[in-house]
């Protein structure tokens, strides 16, 4: 297996466009270039896909009508800090 490096900033610039890529929002050149780096950067495959998994249970917990009460919305921001999985990788 060929070893990737990537730049903090990469992970950065993920993070950035996240919500748009979660919400099949952007382009598909982009979408691909996000997918590449998810597939050799294990932190932001876990962000991505806790993301993903956030956003199903959601979903699926509330009914469309019904909106995420505020302070469920709060304690939710602050359990997202991703802040961890920005840390370098170790070699």
């Amino acid at each position: 297996m060929t070893e990737h490096t990537h730049t903090h900033s990469d992970c950065k610039s993920l993070l950035g466009t996240l919500s748009d890529y979660v919400d099949g929002e952007l382009e598909a050149e982009l979408c691909r270039e996000i997918e590449k780096h998810i597939a050799e950067c294990e932190n932001c495959r876990i962000v991505v896909d806790t993301t993903r998994r956030t956003i199903d249970l959601v979903h699926a917990s509330n009914p469309p009508e019904s909106g995420l009460p505020d302070e469920v919305r709060s304690r939710l921001f602050k359990r997202l800090d991703l802040t961890e999985y920005l840390k370098p990788q170790a070699k």
